[in-house]
């Protein structure tokens, strides 16, 4: 069941941000939701947050899936 509940919610997100490039509208798709979230356009702030927080998040998953540790 789990599994089917990941697709699904891939897919809405991969349908949703098709329709949010396609239109071609500012402020639609999930890059510029997480650019105008942390203010990367006009905080350095924003920047280092983001940074940061990508980061920490892509090392942490990817031992995560390496190591099979939570």
């Amino acid at each position: 069941m789990w599994a089917a509940i990941w697709i699904a919610w891939t897919t809405v997100f991969a349908v949703a941000e098709t329709i949010a490039l396609a239109n071609k509208r500012d402020e639609d798709t999930l890059s510029e939701n997480v650019r105008r979230l942390f203010r990367t356009r006009t905080s350095k702030a924003g920047r280092a947050v983001f940074a940061a927080s990508w980061i920490g998040f892509s090392g942490w998953f990817a031992l995560h899936i390496l190591t099979e540790t939570m």
